[in-house]
């Protein structure tokens, strides 16, 4: 009798692994399925259509969400998608949003010791004791019919604030930029969670068929000294398969990389090869039913998608001068926050769930009175437009719009209050501001306040694990009820915290 020569080669761990891997493996494969956990094999012509035969989502508000678990939403959302303008570097409350008299009157005195006893504050403060109380920068001026107080910083964003919801009371847990960042996104300081977007594509499924359902674009302010570093967990997904992980688009050469087939090499080939590496993956994943095979085929099927699609997504040429013009002078320039404003509203328009915007420059150490203005002007005139955009698109309403950093700043000086052009404000996690527009949040309306310094939450606080729960439930989600078991416990975005804000709801 011969011996198969893959057999001779077999080892004892070999032989453990392909006998669990049978009659259990199949049923595991069927329980995957019916909860949306395990790639469809099918490989016909239905299931990878051509990017040029779908109608983008929103001209058909029908179309049936791929993928996702069989019992979301929980309940009726009142949202589809979200795009999250977040700023690395923690903008500073109080010289943009969160007006406060007292800064004024005690510029230049000491932070009285009842305000910031027992806090802590990064290595570069240190103690706080001591440290000198630091005016706004820029005035303030009540603005619309809700009389929103905002900097002259951003005459923009000042124009729309009867379409904002400010929380001006939301407080973290974390001092320092990386574990904020992967705090607010994937609800640890310890990279490993799966971030916000990774969750709500598990979770949910995607509305389109040619592009991805979680993308990331990132940017920072041209001259800036911050040294904000865009790491790959912000957008990761964790202990989840890993085709639900964020899809970074770069700023130069094609957006994704090898989008573009090489010379000599047609779409009809690329096909035909990618059919048969689908057929050897179809075999391992039988082989091995390893959920990493099953990303590998889904994620070569939305490569060569995205061959048709993206250069289609990131083409501005159909858009109105009027357009470009409402996201000011930088829209054209790929790798800017205004590029990425408008290709946000792109994405959503054509059923990408979640769009990460990141732009970093924020870390006002020592450069309020300079840096700070280079980041308004980047980033003011597009976020308004954005808003505008959706709303004038019939968008707005099915879209939620977050725009905020990671914490604030404090309201004491961080440097010489005799050198003003070295003025600058260090990190602070116990009250500081975001602001949300579209679907489900009531517009004009402000929840929440800090103390007279802008020090501490004085009045209905929001947890960061409060807001992650608050966005969920406005996609129809109950927190508490999306988990994933990994490591012999059910893990959620809001790990064992986290409250509705149903006052911040319309």
């Amino acid at each position: 009798m011969n011996t198969p020569f893959a057999a001779l080669n077999m080892t004892r761990r070999n032989l453990l692994t392909a006998s669990g891997t049978g009659v259990g493996l199949a049923a595991l494969h069927t329980l995957l399925c019916s909860d949306g956990r395990a790639v469809a094999s099918d490989l016909s012509d239905q299931t990878r259509s051509d990017p040029a035969g779908v109608v983008p989502n929103s001209l058909n508000p029908g179309m049936q969400s791929l993928g996702g678990l069989a019992d979301l939403p929980h309940f009726p959302p009142k949202i589809k998608n979200v795009i999250y303008l977040f700023q690395n570097g923690a903008p500073t409350h109080v010289d943009l949003f969160d007006y406060k008299p007292e800064l004024t009157r005690l510029h230049g005195q000491p932070v009285p010791e009842s305000f910031i006893g027992g806090k802590r504050f990064s290595t570069m403060t240190g103690s706080a004791s001591g440290k000198l109380m630091l005016a706004n920068v820029e005035p303030f001026h009540r603005h619309g019919e809700c009389g929103a107080t905002v900097s002259e910083f951003l005459p923009y964003t000042a124009g729309i604030v009867d379409k904002l919801c400010f929380i001006h009371s939301l407080h973290t847990d974390a001092v320092n930029h990386a574990p904020a960042i992967s705090f607010l996104l994937s609800g640890s300081q310890i990279p490993g969670r799966p971030t916000l977007g990774a969750w709500l594509t598990y979770g949910l499924g995607s509305e389109s068929r040619n592009l991805p359902s979680f993308v990331v674009m990132t940017s920072v302010s041209k001259g800036t000294t911050c040294g904000q570093v865009f790491y790959d967990f912000y957008w990761g997904n964790g202990f989840l398969p890993s085709r639900y992980q964020g899809v970074k688009f770069r700023s130069g050469g094609d957006p994704v990389l090898y989008l573009s087939n090489p010379d000599g090499i047609s779409r009809e080939l690329r096909r035909e090869w990618l059919d048969d590496i689908a057929r050897i993956n179809q075999l391992k994943l039988q082989q091995t039913g390893d959920p990493e095979v099953s990303t590998r085929i889904s994620q070569y099927e939305m490569a060569f998608k995205m061959q048709a699609s993206v250069p289609e997504l990131t083409d501005l040429s159909g858009e109105t001068q009027a357009t470009l013009d409402m996201y000011g002078p930088q829209v054209q320039e790929r790798g800017t926050f205004a590029h990425n404003c408008l290709l946000a509203r792109r994405l959503v328009e054509r059923g990408t769930r979640f769009v990460q915007l990141m732009h970093a420059g924020w870390d006002q150490h020592n450069s309020l009175t300079t840096e700070l203005y280079t980041q308004c002007k980047d980033t003011d005139q597009p976020s308004a437009a954005l808003i505008r955009d959706l709303e004038q698109r019939g968008l707005l309403d099915e879209t939620l719009v977050i725009w905020g950093g990671e914490f604030g700043r404090t309201p004491f000086l961080q440097g010489d209050i005799n050198n003003r052009p070295r003025w600058g404000r260090d990190h602070h996690p116990y009250a500081f501001t975001v602001w949300m527009a579209g679907g489900g949040i009531k517009p004009g309306f402000s929840w929440g306040k800090s103390d007279a310094l802008g020090i501490n939450v004085a009045g209905n606080p929001v947890h960061v694990h409060d807001l992650q729960a608050t966005i969920l439930h406005l996609l129809g989600i109950d927190h508490k009820r999306l988990t994933y078991r990994f490591q012999g416990r059910q893990f959620r975005l809001t790990d064992v915290h986290g409250e509705v804000v149903h006052a911040i709801q319309s």
